[in-house]
């Protein structure tokens, strides 16, 4: 059955404020009343509200921490820093358990020493969801990020604008399976991933770069330029 408080949950997000507090301090990774409250254009009691009930409902999660950098007397109060919670909200009506199908089954993979068919079936996969976009395939660095955001991937640019700079992804779809079965879960992304960004032909590419305790292992960056390739041969 589905958990009453997942539903709860579910609830506090229709509310259009709470859903764009809620989507501004993911795509900050962390955020402060004020922060929150300038951003959105609105008041700082109204954002403290709705910040503490999202972290109430298990939405958020919430530090105390100064962010002035001084310590001791006079250095102020902490503040109460926002941060995404861990904790994953499926809401399926009726009920549905298909993170223990996926678990089953890649368990059933691994046993059977079949990741090779996985990581084929992933790169097939892959290669079909970029066809299927056709003339609206993307073309810049920030119309790929469009596409894997849809995906939810979450990426923000990193290291320079255009085409100099990459695609850092913070969240993972496939974070539980990644977390249970890791080489078998991140190998199937990097293959899903590799096989989607080659099909829409922007002149990137898709890497493993783990980092630890933030969002994917996989990193979208340019190709490399025609020269570095013959440098390195």
């Amino acid at each position: 059955m589905t958990d009453d408080s997942v539903i709860d949950a579910a609830g506090l997000l229709a509310d259009p404020t709470r859903r764009r507090l809620y989507r501004y301090v993911a795509e900050q990774g962390e955020a402060g009343r004020a922060e929150a409250a300038d951003a959105l254009g609105i008041r700082r009691t109204l954002a403290a509200f709705h910040l503490d009930r999202l972290a109430e409902a298990g939405l958020l999660t919430v530090e105390l921490r100064k962010v002035s950098g001084r310590e001791g007397p006079g250095s102020g109060r902490p503040a109460k820093l926002y941060r995404r919670a861990d904790r994953e909200f499926g809401l399926h009506l009726p009920p549905r358990d298909y993170a223990s199908a996926a678990h089953l089954l890649a368990e059933a993979v691994e046993r059977s020493g079949a990741e090779e068919a996985l990581y084929a079936a992933a790169r097939e996969e892959g290669a079909r969801r970029a066809a299927e976009r056709g003339a609206d395939a993307p073309r810049t660095r920030e119309e790929l990020a469009e596409v894997l955001r849809g995906c939810g991937y979450e990426p923000a640019a990193e290291g320079g604008e255009g085409c100099r700079g990459s695609l850092r992804l913070r969240n993972c779809p496939f974070h539980s399976l990644a977390a249970a079965h890791p080489p078998l879960a991140c190998g199937m992304n990097l293959e899903l991933l590799r096989a989607l960004v080659a099909g829409y032909g922007t002149g990137f590419t898709a890497r493993m770069a783990p980092r630890s305790g933030e969002g994917c292992c996989v990193e979208i960056v340019p190709d490399p330029a025609p020269d570095s390739k013959n440098n390195e041969d």
